[in-house]
């Protein structure tokens, strides 16, 4: 039995019906040159014979005495856990996304290891996907990519690829840190490990009266603790919609080279662009410019397990109409939060977060300090592949981040990268956020806004694909 960390614990309690507590990744395949028309079918088959389920996803929960343990299931049904679908005509992109927006919405049995991979046939243009969810107390996003990578190879030819359930694992479990997508977690990363988080004490202190002082004085760190409401922010249920586009990476690196700017910086310009559009069609822009809770890797090793993450605060200037304007104040927004972890080693980085956004953490569990909402959506960025792969002669296409969104916190923007391109992955409540997919041409609008400020041709909107 292997006891979980009080962080992977903690998403096991935040979990109910409305609000799933798993991540996710929707990956997009081309046949094989010489493939047949029963190629997926075919796969299906090969993919059923790996009975054998290496560790750790042969691992369930067991619950004793108020603590949880992993331990390895003896009744395993693969059946459970891998299906083989197809999409109803005609197969398009758009009932894609409405199935994994279905399957995204569905609390997992905790009874059996708490997974799911799902092959999807039935796209059009001789295309199939593969759509891979963990519950985020087994993986955070990092190590879910890593296990995602483990399947895949650079290599055409091969053809003896296993699936994800029986690839060898090639990494140790690893300790868990803090969550990719929860405020929550550094609060019981704080708690845990007292030993090696007392010398962080002194630091933390210094750091957090600092930013205190300063948001009494200045109201650009006022904002950074005080986010506005906003339809991001309200109740969610537990019906999800999922939305994806894809942007060629040649074109974000050139406005931000015309720019000086970095692709973060660019990528967070687009996201503040696409939000004021949206709200603005929904007649709920707020005054104040929305605040972005970012995560940043601190994992300083090769395991794939837990989760060891921190976060910044930043502005995304929706108050701002001009894009110009709007990169800048972003820019500086970020300069001051890295600034503040500048002579901080990982430790205090989780501390200063766990302390720094301790109301929010109670706002988001209670609902009862409104007044503390510190920031209105997650946008995270997860390195991806920057080579090709192929699944048993198939090439992958496209990876998108399919992410969880929280009671009052109602969206999630979760991108990655592979090979040359920046993919796009928007988590949200159905319900709370209506025509979330709009989401999609108001980032392009804001990417061809971006380009006319720096001077760039619009002929670059050829770079980006609807998925």
């Amino acid at each position: 039995m292997r006891p979980l960390s009080p962080v992977d614990q903690l998403f096991l309690w935040l979990e109910k019906r409305q609000q799933p507590m798993h991540v996710a990744g929707l990956q997009l395949f081309s046949f094989p040159e010489d493939a047949p028309d029963d190629y997926v079918g075919k796969l299906a088959e090969s993919l059923r014979s790996y009975t054998e389920v290496a560790a750790p996803l042969d691992q369930r929960l067991l619950s004793r005495f108020g603590q949880n343990y992993w331990v390895h299931d003896d009744l395993f049904d693969l059946e459970h856990h891998f299906s083989h679908e197809a999409l109803p005509r005609p197969g398009r992109i758009r009932e894609l996304l409405g199935l994994v927006s279905a399957h995204h919405s569905h609390l997992m049995d905790r009874e059996r290891p708490l997974w799911e991979c799902h092959l999807i046939e039935g796209l059009d243009n001789r295309r199939f996907a593969y759509y891979i969810k963990a519950h985020h107390s087994f993986v955070d996003g990092i190590s879910a990519m890593r296990l995602a990578q483990d399947c895949l190879s650079t290599d055409p030819a091969r053809r003896d690829l296993p699936p994800i359930w029986a690839q060898p694992s090639k990494r140790s479990s690893g300790g868990s840190g803090l969550g990719a997508l929860d405020v929550i977690g550094s609060l019981s990363h704080l708690i845990s490990q007292t030993g090696r988080q007392l010398g962080t004490i002194p630091t933390v202190a210094r750091e957090l009266l600092r930013t205190v002082y300063r948001a009494s004085r200045h109201p650009r760190y006022h904002s950074l603790f005080h986010a506005p409401q906003s339809p991001l922010n309200q109740s969610i249920t537990g019906s999800r919609r999922f939305a994806a586009q894809s942007y060629s990476l040649d074109r974000i690196r050139a406005v931000g080279k015309a720019c000086n700017a970095t692709i973060n910086d660019i990528i967070l310009a687009m996201c503040g662009g696409a939000l004021r559009d949206y709200l603005a069609g929904l007649g709920a822009l707020p005054d104040k410019p929305l605040i972005a809770m970012v995560p940043m890797s601190l994992r300083q090793d090769d395991s794939a397990g837990g989760n060891q993450v921190g976060m910044i605060l930043t502005s995304l200037a929706t108050h701002l109409a001009d894009p110009e304007a709007r990169l800048l104040a972003i820019q500086k927004s970020i300069h001051t939060a890295k600034a503040r972890y500048a002579g901080m080693t990982a430790d205090e980085i989780l501390n200063y977060t766990a302390l720094a956004l301790a109301p929010a953490g109670f706002h988001l569990l209670t609902g009862l300090a409104p007044r503390w909402q510190t920031f209105n959506v997650v946008i995270s960025n997860v390195p991806g592949p920057r080579e090709p792969l192929y699944w048993n002669g198939a090439r992958l296409e496209g990876m998108y981040p399919v992410s969880i969104v929280l009671d009052r916190m109602a969206l999630n923007m979760t991108l990655t990268s592979y090979v040359d391109h920046i993919e796009f992955g928007l988590t949200g409540c159905r319900r709370t956020l209506p025509s979330l997919q709009r989401l999609l041409d108001h980032l392009e609008n804001a990417l061809v806004q971006l380009e006319i400020a720096a001077g760039l041709s619009r002929g670059a909107k050829k770079g980006s694909r609807k998925s």
